[in-house]
């Protein structure tokens, strides 16, 4: 029996349908604005950290998955990643069937071309998520980007539980050529 977004079924965890990622893509603003640049002339150069983008997973079975990220630190938060804001979304379907989430941002840390968010899940269609905070970590290779997330041991956000602000897993899923890609602005933190 194959492992479904809730929960059910059995198999490996690190190709368990863990989760997936949006079938409907969350619509990306807010890019930063290059160093040294403002929209209006006045106010910081950039933000401090973002997460952008979204794309599918490379799975060689039926799954789609997609992940959908819209995170951001303002440059006047620089020295507190938990004042994050934003929503990231993901979604998992295969032939069985499956389910989506979206989770309101609580943390972004981001440094070079990886970036760790949580966030607690404000919406879903998937049976005891709602509430709980999951994490996810994204390597913007610029490429071939790469996303980990925090139920990739257990294959399950809802038996894996809430993790604490901040903790994803290593990114050790490949995205699909063509399907998107993931901006990172790194963190440079002021102290």
């Amino acid at each position: 029996m194959k492992r479904h977004f809730s929960g059910s079924g059995s198999g490996r965890p690190g190709r368990a349908r863990a989760v997936a990622i949006g079938a409907t893509a969350l619509l990306c603003t807010g890019s930063a604005l290059p160093a040294g640049a403002t929209a209006d002339g006045a106010g910081p150069a950039r933000e401090a950290a973002t997460l952008t983008g979204s794309a599918q997973l490379l799975r060689s079975s039926d799954d789609v998955v997609t992940f959908s990220f819209d995170a951001h630190l303002a440059a006047r938060h620089d020295d507190d990643p938990l004042k994050a804001t934003g929503t990231f979304r993901w979604s998992h379907y295969d032939s069985v069937g499956g389910g989506w989430a979206e989770a309101e941002v609580d943390c972004l840390v981001t440094g070079g071309k990886v970036a760790v968010v949580s966030g607690t899940v404000t919406r879903t269609d998937v049976p005891r998520l709602k509430g709980v905070r999951v994490g996810i970590t994204v390597h913007d290779t610029g490429r071939a980007d790469r996303l980990g997330y925090s139920w990739a041991a257990t294959g399950d956000p809802v038996a894996m539980g809430s993790v604490p602000a901040c903790v994803g897993s290593a990114p050790f899923e490949k995205v699909k050529a063509g399907t998107g890609d993931f901006r990172v602005l790194p963190w440079l933190p002021a102290f």
